[in-house]
């Protein structure tokens, strides 16, 4: 069952107070806090346990790499793999992105071809596209969103042609927390033959996912964002295409053997986990899961709507404020302006009460761009946010308004 006070209980950050004022941690969508169990875990391993994996034959090393190895099993369960050849363990979902774009348009993506991006996605989910055109000599497309939020699906067939390389595109914007109609852009991209990246960096906190129902083709997400913790994150991608891929770095542990006139790739998915791995944050990353699983995932879907609901309510209350996305279905992140303010400014006066929000685009600057803003305040919640929170939250920037406006 979900328990909001037990779950509150499990995270010691949450505990803390800044400024003289309890904490209210509303920046999940930047980096979640992380869960007793899992900060045990990463200690223990520091302090017990730390032996490099796939490499020594002494017992912590084999600990760890059977530790390591069952944390790469629980995401597999977790996110609906068929095949734990396919999970591969990376820095992030930038360094996921980075991979398939390196990887897979070094071989299949020539002149003239083209890739397909839409105006929400961060920036990792651009960037490495853009220097893959770059490189390549491709072009770049861009599918819109309308001032709503909802993404504009209808203009996806006019922008794949027999040149489309990938279509790459996210679960759930981290700014307007619009949750794209995946289904259809995935089934439209696969009759034209175009494999699909899902950005699931929110999507995975806010709903979870099942690759193999979902039915992309590449799916990432980071670690530090769905509980677990820093410098780790997962590039799940059919096998055959990970079997297809060059690998994207060189190093010890990707490799089968290793002469002066050629190199032998590992078996999937050491092939793509050059060097020594992050094999703590993995771990760390198991353990997040585990806890996750433990929840009643819909009883937590209920509850993120309503604060969602509620926090969405009680910011419309005050005057000249505007909530950007505003589609039925969005997942629980509330970005926002009031008029006659700077966002920074708004963050700076909510951090003195205690109350920790994100200014700035981030890092999403064509979302900004589309909105002709240079900023906007983000409030995204979390699993252990309440209506309490929400509350301070609303005050909070009624007061920072107030003052701002003179």
């Amino acid at each position: 069952m979900f328990d909001l006070q037990e779950i509150r209980a499990d995270f010691p950050l949450l505990g803390r107070k800044v400024y003289g004022k309890p904490l209210v941690y509303l920046d999940n969508g930047a980096t979640a806090q992380k869960p007793r169990q899992v900060i045990d875990k990463v200690n223990y391993l520091h302090s017990e346990l730390n032996g490099n994996i796939h490499r020594g034959a002494h017992y912590l090393s084999e600990e760890c790499t059977s530790e390591y190895e069952a944390a790469r099993e629980a995401v597999r369960r977790f996110i609906g793999a068929g095949s734990t050849r396919e999970i591969v363990f990376t820095s992030g979902a930038t360094q996921s992105i980075n991979t398939v774009a390196y990887s897979y348009g070094e071989k299949f993506v020539h002149e003239g071809d083209n890739i397909v991006v839409t105006e929400m996605e961060h920036h990792a989910n651009i960037v490495p596209w853009q220097l893959l055109c770059e490189r390549k000599g491709a072009e770049l497309r861009v599918l819109p969103f309308s001032d709503d939020g909802s993404l504009r699906t209808d203009r996806l067939p006019e922008l794949l042609d027999k040149r489309t390389k990938m279509v790459a595109i996210t679960q759930a914007s981290n700014v307007l927390g619009t949750r794209p109609d995946l289904k259809y852009v995935i089934h439209m991209a696969h009759d034209a033959g175009v494999p699909v990246l899902v950005d699931g960096c929110q999507g995975i906190v806010h709903g979870g996912v099942d690759v193999r129902e979902l039915d992309c083709d590449f799916y990432v997400f980071s670690g530090h964002k769905l509980y677990g913790p820093t410098g780790i994150g997962v590039l799940w991608a059919k096998e055959k295409w990970l079997e297809a891929m060059p690998p994207f770095l060189g190093g010890g542990d990707m490799v089968k053997t290793v002469t002066f006139a050629k190199t032998i790739y590992a078996e999937l998915p050491l092939k793509f986990e050059a060097g020594t791995t992050n094999f703590i944050g993995a771990i760390g990353l198991g353990e997040a899961v585990r806890y996750l699983e433990t929840l009643d995932l819909v009883a937590l879907g209920q509850h993120e709507h309503a604060l969602l609901d509620y926090t969405t309510e009680k910011l419309l209350q005050i005057p000249g404020l505007r909530i950007y996305g505003q589609t039925p279905d969005k997942c629980s992140i509330v970005s926002f302006t009031a008029e006659g303010t700077h966002p920074y400014d708004i963050g700076m006066i909510l951090d003195k009460m205690g109350i920790a929000v994100r200014t700035g685009t981030h890092c999403a600057e064509p979302v900004m761009t589309h909105y002709g803003l240079t900023g906007m305040v983000r409030a995204s919640l979390a699993l252990y946010n309440t209506l309490e929170e929400a509350d301070r939250l609303a005050e909070g920037v009624a007061k920072a308004v107030t003052m701002l406006r003179g």
